[in-house]
């Protein structure tokens, strides 16, 4: 049952021109730079501002200090499927049943601020990029993958205590609240994160007494733990006193050195960080507390693409730069979202241009219900090849592969096999486990006829695995 394929779309990888002699073929790379694009253009900078809510009817009278309000944002924010074909009232009806249909299906609950809202092309929905990463259509969607499992990166099964993931030697991750802002279709906890859905009945944490006692005992006991990723979740949804006690208690531990407020806010609410006074300046004393003891905290958002980013993005990033706060970005690679060349150059520059660190570019994870966002890893690696070299280095993302089974983070470009007709990948982790090797497979709708055809046989799939293990062993 080959999974059928999305609309084909113009090669975002044009070859290199051909030529005869060997001036003519180093040519394309002396471009006269007072005339190429590449060099000239400053679209980077040309931030959408002003009162651009207002171009969506259901917005059309909200003015700008109830826009610019963090409470209205989240009091109006779609949270059902009633609440979002309200909203999509008087468009196509054809549409509003594929988004219907879309959600019915889709194991990841709905929450989408009106800043975002406003920033989608509802004259041409189905094509926009940013309604792609939080509202589904059903006739978008493709079979899942066989080895697609919930929890894919394994999380759970390295959870020494409530609320902590501990997979690296020095460092920890504290779920500190299952709620977010907005929910990302393709969130990597859409396990846990979020209300329960028609496919999926979430797991919930269960905690008696302090929210994160157990989390913080285990990290005071564990000397080895110096860095402290504080998730969920997003933290822009704990309140200020929440933010100073996880904050001030991990940095009363002495061997905790570092920790990352996780917040994918700066993208989908940036007036949060203009317009919550309380809120800033509980991070802000937090990061002051740690500088001054020679320790760091930092923000790390994400944002996916560079439509994101507004005049309000600007406001809210320059604020915590003035607050001396790092923030860097983590992004998904996303089929017909991100995964153009011209689109990411422009999000990476976007990103330099408000102090913004493009941190981490990752391969999408194994989600249930989101294939047709997922990517095969050779795109990914052309990708890289193409947008490296956009700005300077230390400004360029990693692009990684958060391995299946929680091997953890590697470098897309570390594999020790791939094959392209089947799709799969093997990775070595040798920090997490030196003896496991970690599998990471293409989507099958993008494979070649032969190796989709191999795919629908469910004897074939341990064959491809072990050929896949022979192919490591006879050149390791």
């Amino acid at each position: 049952m080959p999974a059928e394929a999305l609309p084909q779309k113009p090669d975002p990888f044009p070859a290199t021109p051909s030529s005869s002699s060997l001036e003519d073929h180093f040519a394309h790379i002396r471009p006269d730079r007072a005339e190429s694009d590449a060099f000239a253009s400053l679209e980077h900078r040309q931030l959408r501002d002003g009162e651009f809510w207002r171009e969506v009817p259901p917005f059309s009278k909200i003015d700008a200090a109830t826009f610019m309000d963090p409470h209205w944002q989240l009091k109006n924010s779609v949270r059902s499927p009633s609440e979002i074909s309200a909203f999509l009232r008087g468009t196509d009806d054809e549409f509003v049943a594929d988004v219907e249909r879309g959600l019915a299906l889709a194991p990841m609950s709905i929450r989408i601020t009106p800043y975002i809202l406003s920033l989608i092309d509802w004259r041409n929905p189905r094509e926009d990029r940013l309604r792609r990463q939080f509202l589904p259509l059903a006739s978008e969607k493709l079979p899942d993958h066989p080895i697609s499992v919930l929890d894919a990166l394994g999380e759970r099964s390295h959870s020494p205590a409530e609320r902590l993931t501990h997979r690296y030697p020095d460092r920890v991750l504290l779920i500190s609240v299952d709620v977010c802002p907005v929910y990302c279709r393709y969130c990597t906890r859409s396990y846990s994160v979020g209300a329960n859905t028609n496919k999926i009945s979430k797991f919930k944490h269960v905690t008696t007494g302090s929210r994160w006692a157990a989390a913080f005992e285990y990290i005071r006991t564990h000397p080895a733990v110096e860095d402290v990723v504080i998730s969920g979740g997003d933290t822009y949804m704990l309140k200020p006193d929440e933010v100073r006690v996880i904050g001030n208690t991990l940095l009363d531990i002495p061997h905790v050195r570092r920790m990352r407020f996780a917040t994918k806010g700066v993208g989908i609410m940036p007036m949060k960080l203009v317009r919550d006074e309380a809120w800033l300046d509980a991070l802000t004393s937090v990061g002051q507390r740690a500088r001054s003891m020679g320790k760091e905290v930092s923000v790390h958002t994400h944002i996916a693409h560079p439509a994101e980013i507004t005049a309000i993005t600007r406001e809210a990033s320059r604020m915590l730069w003035d607050r001396s706060i790092t923030v860097r970005n983590q992004a998904v690679v996303l089929r017909n979202v991100n995964d153009d060349p011209e689109i990411l150059k422009l999000l990476i520059r976007r990103l330099s241009y408000l102090n913004i660190h493009p941190y981490y570019m990752f391969q999408h994870d194994f989600v249930p219900g989101v294939e047709s966002l997922r990517t095969p890893l050779h795109h990914t690696l052309r990708l890289e090849k193409h947008v490296r070299g956009a700005t300077a280095g230390y400004n360029m993302p990693t692009f990684v592969v958060d391995l299946l089974g929680g091997g953890g983070k590697r470098d897309a470009h570390s594999f020790e096999h791939y094959d392209r007709s089947t799709g799969i990948s093997v990775y070595v982790s040798p920090v997490v486990d030196p003896n496991a090797l970690y599998f990471h497979f293409d989507p099958i709708d993008t494979l070649p006829p032969e190796g989709q055809e191999r795919w629908t046989r469910s004897d074939e799939i341990p064959r491809m695995l072990e050929d896949a293990r022979d192919a490591v062993r006879l050149c390791s």
